[in-house]
């Protein structure tokens, strides 16, 4: 039977991606950029134009990959090729294979392991994990000359966010990726004409969004996205220069004044990252990030795995050598209460007390140390907030806007546990040490008959 399936009638964006070569190439950006849409029309030409071909449609949940791909699918390639709901599969007459696959967990990536796919397609790729997507794209392989893409459909926002933007937006390849292979595609709502023509109202439904769903899903803005738990916290260099220092929390390294009193904070880690901040607190109680030691190996919340002997030996070099820190007095220290558990016979800061390093129990009440962490970030009338971070405290300015919100329902005000937290933990016990009140709300004088202009003269 001939396969002269109908694929509709694509968008100008959407065969651009439909002819990109590069191996990874990432879709969308914003809301209403027809990423489904696209996924569905390259599946059932690609199935058409190269018999045998296998192909992977993934989506977070089942119902999601029911709604937007199998209801949809199953009909338009009526006669074509039948739907076998045990297999999750899409078989055509010409042999060639769509699957269907739901990743809602790792167990979910580790099942398909040893499966072979010729193309993959990731839509919504920011609701899985990098181990989820990264573990996925290992089934890409087959020796065949079919093509090899991965697709990803993607929004800004989700527990994959930060790897999807380090590889598509921000361009931070390492060492084992090759920069070629990598190829973003933007579409916004107005590229899909379509839509807008179907629904004219679509447009005027995302200005009318609260802020930061704005940004994200109309502009396509990537570094604020909804459920982001820190959303006020702003690295804007521009401001980084010591005689400005307004409307940023990221500032240029300086001096410490020898009256200013250092101290640091700590949070335990082996398998995963463990995490020590060192900060200066001016004669206002503005803290100050000026150092940070951080033990990840470069992949995202994986520890170095030292022990406390070799933490608390690079601490103290760190304390003897650096220029910020040689001969200063270390004021006091906050750590993880749980370091001082004696388990396993010997507590971690049993072993910190060996190096002449010494810390107090850290308030571990989490609620009152992210609102803690959230009045620092509040800027006063002038542009000033009372936390600020050296702009070499990379990993601080890498993780803290990626932290999401709970979505556990009786964690609402809570962040995701699963995300790598440990710089937001030590920074939090730091923040406990000294609680502060909000900032409260500018309140403009209301005048409501002025006819000499004495108030506003006044003001």
């Amino acid at each position: 039977m001939s396969m002269n399936i109908d694929l509709g009638d694509p968008q100008p964006k959407q065969l651009e991606v439909a002819m990109a070569k590069a191996l990874h190439v990432g879709f969308g950006g914003a809301r209403g950029g027809g990423k489904s849409w696209f996924i569905r029309f390259n599946a059932k030409g690609m199935a058409a134009t190269y018999p045998g071909i296998r192909q992977l449609i993934i989506r977070k949940t089942y119902p999601e990959l029911r709604e937007n791909h199998i209801r949809i699918l199953v009909p338009e390639t009526l006669g074509y090729a039948k739907y076998k709901d045990k297999d999750k599969e899409l078989t055509f007459n010409n042999g060639s294979v769509v699957r269907f696959m739901y990743c809602d967990n790792d167990n979910d990536a580790d099942r398909l392991q040893g499966a072979e796919f010729d193309i993959i397609y990731f839509d919504e790729a920011t609701q899985l994990t990098e181990y989820q997507l990264q573990t996925l794209t290992a089934c890409l392989r087959g020796v065949n000359d079919f093509p090899k893409h991965i697709y990803y459909t993607c929004n800004p926002g989700g527990v994959g966010h930060s790897y999807i933007k380090r590889i598509f937006i921000d361009k931070n390849y390492k060492d084992e990726e090759d920069p070629n292979d990598y190829e973003f595609i933007q579409s916004l709502v107005d590229d899909n004409q379509k839509l807008l023509e179907a629904d004219p109202k679509y447009r005027k439904r995302l200005e009318a969004l609260p802020y930061k769903q704005r940004k994200a899903w109309l502009d396509g803005d990537w570094d604020i996205f909804e459920g982001q738990f820190f959303e006020e916290f702003v690295d804007d260099p521009e401001h980084y220069a010591k005689d400005d220092q307004r409307w940023t929390h990221v500032i240029e390294p300086f001096n410490i004044p020898s009256h200013w009193n250092i101290y640091r904070s700590y949070d335990w880690g082996y398998a995963k990252p463990f995490s020590c901040g060192w900060w200066a607190i001016d004669e206002e109680g503005v803290m100050y990030r000026i150092l940070e030691l951080y033990g990840c190996t470069g992949e995202a919340d994986e520890g170095v795995k030292w022990t406390p002997d070799k933490q608390f030996e690079e601490i103290s070099k760190i304390e003897r050598e650096h220029p910020l820190l040689k001969g200063r007095q270390i004021t006091d220290g906050v750590a993880d209460p749980a370091c001082w558990n004696k388990e396993t016979g010997i507590s971690v800061m049993d072993t910190a007390a060996k190096y002449g390093i010494y810390f107090s129990k850290g308030d571990n009440k989490r609620l009152a140390g992210w609102m803690q962490m959230h009045y620092r970030f509040q800027f006063d009338e002038n542009g000033y907030p009372r936390m600020y971070i050296f702009n070499t405290c990379k990993n601080f300015i890498r993780t803290i806007p990626l932290l999401m919100y709970s979505e556990s329902p009786s964690k609402i005000e809570d962040l995701d546990t699963t995300q790598e937290d440990h710089i937001a933990d030590e920074t939090r016990y730091m923040c406990m040490t000294r609680p502060i009140e909000p900032l409260k709300p500018i309140e403009q004088e209301t005048i409501l008959d002025d006819p000499l202009n004495q108030f506003r003269k006044r003001s």
